[in-house]
């Protein structure tokens, strides 16, 4: 009997050590593969796994869960959490925290927070990775502020030692909502502290002050980070390069981009993307072709962006024909374009009065199955009424609204501009009036162009009326605002208006520019204000502003012949000497 027992012991340990060893294998060969089968196969193994009698260990069916995650689907995940939890496989620490994770990553913080609970009720202290998974939690619904409560709890009320993946959050956070200081702090905390910053926490911080605009920050940064012995990796490079980029510094974003070579650190197509992008904003669409050589070279192959941005360039350049070459070659070479890339285009053909070729490439793009965006349709907006077809332009906006997409500050600048420009100013306010949106009611470009519109279309009243509303409002004119009324006043033959108006502009905190003065010097000498004209025209001048051809236009006429005492004559020739 005992003889018979043994056998059945050995060869029960020996199917389950086997069965074991087999669901080893395929998780592990499901960590390592890729490809829309993978979850199909994972969900086939839990299957397997479950009804297995006795079911293998909850450590390997969290392996297998964790695959899921990885893969994003997390309400997979959450459904397969619970059929273990039906068949009576209790939860651990590591399956609830695996929970929470999926919670969380599904914007539903709150029964993360629930499943904390249940932790404390089942004895259970909640493990580091816990409070990390809810601090993230919390950054990631824009809950950063009761990111930073718990995180500081957690410190004072030292519950756990956080390592760097919480701090990590926390530092993220922060520059998430804009406290790119506080990150600073944190990090200098951390400096000081037992769990130092990796290149992880300080590449978010040299970013964030990077879209600061404080990219000198950001390299004195990434020059402490380096003395600290922490090695930069390709996100802190390509974040130091980005920064460079905005701020027209490409001659020292492409010396970084060689200096991480040197560091032995390889670009990617996104940090070559980053410079290709810049150049061709700049108008070196040359320089960016050069940088797409140099990716290739490398290895590297150009996508849909590298192109997109080339065509943008050449389209802002007004090089049409170039921008249509780039586009057959990334079709050549099997790049499907996408809709900014289309964008590009039809707004290229627009700036050239191809109008046709722009309708024709719109209709184009829906027949390939493409969706117009809002840039799609603002762009052609924007052609339309430069081409003089207003009508048109309306039936396209109607169009817009009847698809649901819902227009921009943008498009409501192109269609109010294009309307007063094609005389439809009564319209143009109607439209106005209609809007519903406080930031579109509130938009003080959307202003400045109904006042110069009213005041073109011989409605100064009106003009005059939306500049009063406009301050009354709280709204902050501008100096185009200012400029704007300036001209209307001057034409109004409201010169007293029109000096106050400039006092008070200044009293504001608002200067005047080169074109406020030019319209103020023209619209004097207009009235044969030439005192006056002469006057604003010195301050002009010592402010570093010069008069443009049509002010110079008016100026010379009236200088008096040789021989005659003249102010004007004296500061025209200062200009010229």
């Amino acid at each position: 009997m005992n003889c018979t027992r043994r056998r059945i012991g050995l060869r029960y340990y020996s199917t389950a050590s086997s069965s074991t060893s087999h669901f080893n294998q395929r998780i592990t060969s499901l960590q390592n593969a890729s490809g829309p089968t993978k979850v199909n196969d994972a969900l086939q193994l839990f299957d397997e796994m479950l009804q297995r009698q006795p079911p293998p260990n909850i450590s390997k069916f969290t392996q297998l869960i964790s695959v899921i995650v990885k893969k994003k689907q997390y309400s997979t995940a959450l459904i397969l959490l619970n059929q273990m939890k039906l068949m009576g496989i209790p939860a651990n620490i590591y399956t609830i925290n695996i929970s929470i994770n999926c919670h969380c990553r599904l914007n539903q913080v709150a029964y993360g927070f629930a499943l904390l609970a249940t932790i404390f009720k089942q004895g259970h202290p909640p493990s580091l990775a816990t409070y990390t998974t809810l601090i993230h939690g919390l950054v990631l619904a824009d809950r950063v502020f009761e990111a930073v409560e718990l995180f500081k709890k957690l410190l004072r009320e030292k519950v756990c030692e956080p390592n760097q993946v919480m701090y990590g959050s926390v530092i993220n956070g922060l520059c998430k909502v804009g406290h790119t200081s506080k990150a600073l702090e944190l990090l200098r905390f951390m400096e000081s502290g037992s769990c130092k910053p990796g290149v992880a926490q300080y590449s978010v911080v040299i970013d964030s002050l990077c879209k600061d605009k404080m990219v000198d920050h950001a390299l004195e940064l990434f020059g402490k980070m380096t003395e600290k012995g922490v090695l930069a990796d390709v996100i802190t490079y390509s974040a130091l390069i980005h920064g460079l980029c905005n701020f027209g510094r490409e001659t020292k974003a492409a010396k970084m981009l060689r200096d991480m070579e040197d560091e032995g650190i390889s670009p990617t197509v996104e940090t070559f993307n980053i410079l290709v992008d810049s150049f061709c904003k700049q108008g070196s669409v040359k320089d960016a072709e050069l940088a797409v050589q140099a990716m290739v070279r490398r290895g590297l192959n150009p996508d849909v962006i590298t192109y997109s941005a080339l065509i943008d360039g050449y389209c802002l350049r007004g090089e049409i024909d170039d921008a249509e070459k780039v586009l057959d070659g990334m079709v050549k070479r099997d790049i499907v374009p996408n809709i900014i890339t289309y964008n590009s285009l039809i707004n290229g053909y627009c700036k050239k009065k191809q109008i046709d070729k722009a309708r024709h490439l719109f209709q184009d793009i829906q027949d390939k199955g493409l969706i117009p965006d809002v840039v799609t349709y603002s762009s052609m907006l924007q052609g339309l009424y430069d081409s003089g077809n207003p009508a048109a332009a309306r039936e396209l906006f109607n169009e817009m609204q009847a698809k649901g997409l819902a227009p921009n500050i943008c498009t409501y600048r192109i269609l109010l501009h294009g309307m007063c420009k094609n005389s439809q100013c009564p319209d143009a306010l109607t439209l106005f009036r209609s809007l519903e949106s406080k930031e579109l009611m509130e938009d003080v470009g959307l202003y400045n162009i109904l006042i110069d519109g009213c005041s073109k279309c011989g409605k100064p009243n009106e003009a005059m009326d939306l500049f009063d509303e406009l301050c009354l409002k709280g709204l902050k004119p501008n100096v185009r605002t200012y400029t704007i009324m300036i001209s209307v006043y001057c034409e109004e033959g409201l010169l007293g208006k029109c000096k106050e108006l400039l006092r008070k502009m200044e009293e504001n905190g608002c200067l005047p520019n080169r074109v406020t003065y030019n319209v103020l010097v023209r619209e004097l000498l207009k009235e044969n204000e030439c005192q006056e004209a002469e006057i604003y025209l010195e301050e002009m001048i010592n402010r570093g502003f010069m008069p443009d051809h049509a002010t110079f236009e008016n100026l010379l006429p009236r200088i008096p012949n040789v021989g005659k005492d003249s102010r004007l004559r004296t500061i025209i020739l200062k200009l010229t000497s």
